[in-house]
């Protein structure tokens, strides 16, 4: 429609509004492509919407809806809320002029549109807003795919040092074992090769567990592979009594008894101690594991290396905390909530 209006002058007049149409275009265009300069652009083009109305025909403010698109691109509320006020009051001069002139008539059916012209920039400030969550949402799933991945793996990590870990400790104490025996006393050390046998077999099933993430420990399993690993490092193991795990769900379980084995591990290698105490109690409200030895304590830093570093983030999980201390040998508490349970008309709370 603007180009049939334009057609239909003569002369100068004409010239001015085929240059104007392609002018038109040109902003058309920049408004797209030329982000540092679209004010500018979108100035020329509500100024050449302008003069096509009132020197040509005023329907072509019809061309407006062009402008209050590229307003509703305007990101900054400030900028925004400025420039569709401007838009508002150059269209309206210009409505009010055409419409006293009596250039086209009777201007009312314009007005309904001039409504949707001013309302269209929210809408399509909505929709890129609605884009550009979209946008940040799939980032964000990106991210969090990511995060999952690099926790797999770090999970992966802590579960092979603590179960392999242990376990190869008992190897190695065992093969040594056997190193000594095997001159002396045959028959034990055949006893000991099987037993490094089975240790082998119980390191291979631990890793197929792992991989299938079906592995499950309790913390009776765990004493006596603690046990175990410390009769095979000549130290001796001093369960204070036998402990009521019952009231434990497989969760704490499983988590303490990962943290039991790698205190066994570490009291292997470091301690030099004798004999290893642990001790159960359960208060109102939290249940509490300590284990004790008369070695040499500990000298290092508190929450070094990663065998430490991972029981504190196991116990993170189950909203648990551990606690070292060093005082003729080594003391680590192991302290986690317990999960109270009520009965109350057949109903469990």
């Amino acid at each position: 429609m603007p180009i049939y209006y334009v057609m239909s002058e003569n002369g100068l007049k004409a010239v001015m509004g085929y240059t104007l149409l392609l002018l038109f275009l040109v902003t058309y265009r920049q408004l797209y492509c030329d982000c540092n300069r679209f004010s500018s652009w979108l100035i020329v083009q509500i100024g050449i919407i302008v003069i096509l109305s009132v020197w040509y025909n005023p329907n072509n403010l019809f061309m407006g809806f062009f402008s209050a698109n590229f307003i509703g691109w305007l990101s900054n509320k400030r900028q925004f809320n400025r420039a569709l006020f401007l838009f508002a009051a150059v269209i309206s001069i210009v409505f009010i002029v055409t419409a006293f002139n009596g250039a086209n008539g009777n201007m009312l059916y314009f007005l309904p549109f001039f409504a949707v012209m001013i309302a269209s920039p929210f809408g399509i400030r909505s929709l890129n807003k609605h884009i550009e969550l979209e946008k940040q949402l799939d980032q964000a799933n990106e991210q969090i795919k990511y995060l999952i991945k690099r926790e797999e793996r770090v999970r992966i990590a802590r579960d092979l040092h603590d179960t392999l870990g242990h376990t190869l400790s008992l190897i190695t104490l065992q093969s040594q074992l056997v190193q000594r025996l095997a001159g002396k006393n045959s028959e034990r050390a055949i006893a000991e090769a099987k037993q490094i046998e089975m240790s082998s077999r119980s390191a291979l099933r631990q890793v197929r567990e792992l991989v299938s993430d079906m592995r499950t420990i309790t913390v009776a399993e765990e004493l006596a592979h603690m046990e175990q690993i410390l009769t095979a490092a000549g130290i001796m193991f001093h369960p204070e009594r036998e402990a009521d795990l019952s009231h434990l769900p497989l969760l704490q379980q499983n988590i303490l008894g990962m943290c039991l084995r790698e205190t066994g591990t570490n009291i292997v290698k470091h301690s030099h101690a004798k004999n290893c105490f642990v001790i159960f109690e359960k208060t109102r409200g939290q249940f509490t594991i300590a284990v004790k030895d008369d070695g040499v304590g500990f000298v290092s830093q508190a929450g070094s290396g990663n065998g430490l570093r991972g029981m504190k983030e196991r116990l993170a999980l189950i909203e648990g905390e551990i606690v070292i201390s060093s005082d003729k040998g080594t003391s680590i508490t192991m302290t986690v909530p317990l999960i109270r349970k009520e009965e109350k008309e057949g109903v469990a709370l």
